[in-house]
């Protein structure tokens, strides 16, 4: 009897050993989780913060930001699935390393992963009561961006470790801010101007060659110091996106020198 009972208090502690183990284990695997996730979305969020910053006239509904965020999470899957269709189109064929390097920089990636943004910045974002002048293409475009950019960057940590998020943070990240603030620019343009369809067809085009030069250069490989060029593409993108988002707000309805200066003609 007194055997059965230490088997049964040996049992239990044993159970009970194994299950605070278990739980242990899994709060270890949820901090690793939060702590590569706070990683891959510092560099994003102090990109969001800049854009946001940058709204000088009429800042965007804190809710209507983070819809757009997780937007450009879920926009990653179509990207997927744009890749693989593209690259079946396309990357069949026996073509040059330089050719084939181009195609897959500027059609299979940059406008699959361009493509899948627009589509959530136009059929959400833009009809929204909320996108009320120019800027707010940028605003919504960059979320939605740095939404994707963020899943992007856990899976680069998950895969090459957590290393890869500090050289991702001055390059892939900002990059993708870019692309973002390019589009939106002319998304927004579009909103209030009669020619829509063809300025937002600007911009994603536009988006989509930044983003294939970046891809191109940094995929080049066989060519010594050939990178480089990615880095020029990233300071001339971020050139372009200063000067796009000073004009819109310079030119924003709720601007009031602006508005005075209609007034006056």
């Amino acid at each position: 009897m007194r055997e059965d009972s230490n088997f049964i208090i040996f049992f239990f502690t044993f159970s009970e050993t194994k299950q605070l183990l278990s739980q242990i284990r899994k709060k270890i695997i949820a901090l690793n989780i939060l702590e590569i996730s706070a990683m891959a979305f510092a560099p994003c969020l102090a990109i969001i913060i800049f854009i946001y910053w940058k709204d000088k006239y009429q800042k965007e509904p804190l809710i209507m930001l983070a819809i757009s965020f997780f937007l450009g999470v879920i926009s990653a899957a179509p990207a997927i699935l744009f890749t693989s269709i593209m690259e079946k189109l396309f990357m069949g064929f026996q073509m040059f390393y330089v050719l084939k390097i181009a195609v897959l920089s500027f059609v299979v990636i940059g406008f699959s992963e361009e493509f899948s943004k627009y589509l959530f910045l136009v059929l959400f974002p833009y009809k929204n009561k909320t996108f009320d002048e120019p800027y707010d293409g940028i605003t919504y475009a960059v979320m939605i961006s740095m939404g994707f950019a963020t899943l992007e960057n856990v899976v680069y940590m998950l895969s090459h470790g957590h290393e890869v998020i500090y050289i991702r943070a001055f390059t892939s990240v900002p990059a993708h801010a870019c692309f973002a603030v390019i589009m939106g620019f002319f998304v927004g343009l579009a909103k209030f101007r009669d020619n829509s369809f063809s300025l937002k067809m600007i911009g994603l085009f536009l988006a989509a060659a930044l983003h294939g030069f970046y891809d191109f250069f940094l995929f080049l490989e066989n060519i010594p110091l050939i990178a480089v060029g990615a880095f020029i593409s990233l300071i001339i993108g971020i050139r372009l996106s200063l000067k796009a988002i000073r004009l819109h707000n310079d030119f924003s309805p709720f601007n009031p020198l602006y508005v005075k200066v209609e007034e006056d003609d």
